[in-house]
């Protein structure tokens, strides 16, 4: 998503230019705080502190691939415009309301853990989720990326004292074993089966947790 977001406002900032999406992939391969999630980055934690160093990382993107370092940085403010505004680019899985809807109704609270960027919050509010969601985690406040366990301490700390706690999420690294790890029990959703607990999408995972043990 990173990759054409910058392509995006490439396109809009720039018409007629001549770089390839190739171009800008390489540098973005490495960089991100989520690049290093055995470091934590507590430095980072103010949301401009978590933009200058991502901006210039896609700055050295733009510079890669020939564009000149006043207006790479130019357009790498821009990426940050377009890349948190939820009514571009996002949408919601269509199974995603009504099942955290009906998860909800059986008694299930609903936390937000992830690697993204400072505005997540408002993303997820923008997007109708605040609705189902009861607080959302984003690693470019905490200074811990998953699959690092002080992502996972932070998410309990937030659910309080609870019975049971499940990670639900896509990627089997950074969700699954992550949470695993610290003692969490984990459905992998989507992607190609496999593992212990998985589901082709959301709309299973209420039926899935009935008949799971929490261990």
């Amino acid at each position: 998503m990173w990759r054409g977001c910058l392509m995006e406002v490439l396109d809009a900032h720039q018409p007629g230019h001549s770089v390839p999406e190739a171009a800008i992939r390489d540098p973005l391969r490495d960089g991100f705080p989520w690049h290093r999630p055995d470091q934590p980055h507590p430095h980072l934690n103010d949301p401009d502190a978590w933009w200058s160093e991502v901006e210039a990382l896609m700055a050295r993107s733009y510079e890669s691939a020939g564009i000149d370092p006043s207006r790479a940085r130019e357009l790498a403010a821009r990426v940050h415009e377009l890349y948190v505004d939820h009514r571009r680019g996002w949408a919601l899985y269509d199974d995603a309301l009504e099942s955290l809807e009906r998860l909800r109704r059986a008694g299930w609270r609903h936390l937000i853990l992830s690697n993204h960027v400072p505005e997540l919050p408002a993303m997820v509010a923008g997007l109708g989720l605040d609705q189902v969601v009861d607080d959302v985690i984003t690693s470019a406040a905490i200074g811990y990326e998953k699959p690092h366990p002080g992502a996972f301490a932070a998410a309990r700390r937030l659910a309080g004292e609870v019975d049971e706690i499940w990670m639900i999420g896509d990627n089997p690294v950074t969700d699954v074993a992550g949470a695993e790890a610290v003692g969490i029990p984990a459905i992998r959703v989507r992607g190609e089966p496999g593992g212990a607990r998985w589901a082709a999408g959301l709309a299973e995972v209420p039926e899935l947790l009935r008949g799971l043990p929490s261990g």
